[in-house]
């Protein structure tokens, strides 16, 4: 089967790609469509350290085409969007409601794929660049048939990342005032989760102008090509700064932008051992710095609200595919991801 694979030097669509079949509590899908992410990028670029050889991709949909033993709440044919959360249900974190917080889970990729006789990793346990995966249970979200799979596929990562960082994490309010510095597929969620939480003003800050238009439809109220002008438009600041670019002057911004009782929320992902810093002082008006890991997501629960939220017209996700791409052409899709030329490149088996 075909698959996008990341050997360590180099990223190649391949067609020798097999998958096992799958065990007790997990589920075998046919992927139908998977959102091209940066994180996917971050893996190619050392940015987030991977062991490889690896099945890249990370947010997909497809259709389940057999389940493993005790598996009762999804079934053959079922159409599914797919979590990165292999979490196992169990332990402390995952009892207490954070399944993000998973210790069974984080760091610990499996091998159910082979090629040429070799193991090959799971990525974010998902690889959804291939065109057969295997996922454990809780991954596996059925979905209402009537949801076009590019549109499906969006919802978990970017969506769950983006939309779940302002109502799960940041807990956004009715008239709250929101600065959201990046516009790319989880900058474009976080304004539109800002909008659904009813927050009054929502500043979009993106060095491109071009993301304006887009930028304004998913929600905001004002757009900027740098900070600088944030002052302007709010002078005692923002109740919530969301950093989704990955840049640490850009995560110094966000905080040297809140108002008293603001909170920053670090999305983007910088390279690994990066530090930012901040005044300390500027603190003690009860500002926050919140890390966020998957929009503090627990996605058998938001993924089946966010369907439900698109097929009422609340949540864009139509808007978030900008072009689809044949997974052969996985490198043009990259390279328009790189540019900026997409809000979200989908592929498509």
């Amino acid at each position: 089967m075909r698959g996008v694979v990341f050997d360590g030097k180099q990223t190649e669509v391949v067609d020798d790609l097999e998958v096992r079949e799958p065990g007790a509590g997990e589920v075998l899908v046919t992927i139908s469509a998977a959102g091209l992410c940066h994180s996917d990028l971050s893996v190619v670029d050392g940015t987030i350290p991977f062991p490889v050889p690896v099945v890249l991709g990370h947010e997909g949909a497809g259709v389940v085409e057999a389940v493993g033993a005790g598996v009762a709440h999804v079934g053959p044919g079922d159409h599914v969007a797919l979590s990165t959360l292999a979490n196992c249900g169990a332990c402390a974190e995952c009892d207490r409601g954070w399944p993000t917080m998973c210790r069974r889970a984080i760091g610990r990729p499996g091998q159910p794929f082979t090629r040429g006789g070799r193991s090959v990793y799971q990525f974010a346990s998902n690889s959804a660049f291939a065109e057969r995966t295997v996922v454990r249970a809780v991954q596996a979200v059925r979905i209402p048939k009537d949801i076009p799979m590019p549109a499906a596929a969006l919802i978990g990562c970017g969506v769950l990342t983006g939309v779940g960082a302002v109502l799960n994490r940041a807990k956004v309010d009715r008239g709250d005032r929101v600065l959201v510095i990046g516009t790319g597929g989880v900058g474009l969620n976080v304004i539109q989760g800002a909008r659904i939480a009813g927050a009054l003003r929502i500043v979009a800050v993106d060095a491109n102008p071009e993301k304006e238009a887009a930028a304004r439809r998913f929600g905001a109220t004002d757009f900027l090509t740098s900070t600088e002008g944030v002052r302007d438009l709010l002078p005692t600041g923002v109740d919530h700064a969301f950093e989704c670019v990955g840049r640490v002057e850009l995560i110094r911004q966000a905080v040297d932008l809140l108002d008293r009782h603001g909170q920053a929320i670090l999305l983007g992902v910088p390279p690994a051992g990066a530090e930012a810093s901040f005044v300390v002082s500027s603190m003690y008006l009860d500002k926050s710095i919140l890390g966020c890991r998957y929009g503090s997501s627990r996605p058998q629960r938001d993924i089946a609200l966010y369907a439900e939220l698109y097929r009422e017209g609340r949540l864009l996700l139509d808007e978030l595919v900008t072009e689809t791409y044949p997974v052969e052409e996985f490198e043009r899709a990259a390279a328009d991801a790189e540019a900026g030329k997409v809000a979200r490149a989908v592929l498509t088996f």
